[in-house]
């Protein structure tokens, strides 16, 4: 299917739908994100069960602004609605594709009690 561009209107519907979403936070005149866009891409390709979006920061200031997008490319993991990964930097193809396969073999049970157990570690104040 390859990587689709979100903004503010779909990125919450993008993320709930469930399964596993990447998004790429880019913008045009970046010259890591546009070295970064071909590998995205490619992996986009071979991995169709997987939405690979793609937010144009300049488009978007207010929803980069609402995630802290301080550097580009950022690149997010979420699965099921639970963000997993976010780091800043281009990677190499065989780490996008490692990452990918560990974020499919999570048990997301165990991550969704684990995120429980520290909230309930660490409740806040009311």
């Amino acid at each position: 299917m390859g990587a689709v561009a979100i903004g503010m209107k779909d990125f919450q519907q993008t993320v709930e739908k469930g399964g596993i979403v990447l998004v790429d936070w880019w913008a045009p005149w970046c010259g890591p994100c546009r070295s970064f866009a071909p590998t995205y891409e490619e992996v986009a390709e071979a991995n169709p069960d997987v939405v690979f979006a793609k937010v144009n920061t300049d488009e978007e200031q207010e929803l980069a602004g609402a995630f802290q997008i301080r550097s580009i490319p950022t690149l997010m993991v979420f699965r099921d609605k639970v963000l997993l990964f976010a780091q800043a930097g281009a990677l190499p193809k065989s780490v996008l594709e490692e990452l990918l396969a560990k974020v499919r073999a999570l048990d997301m049970e165990a991550v969704r009690a684990e995120i429980a157990k520290s909230e309930g570690a660490n409740p806040q104040p009311g």
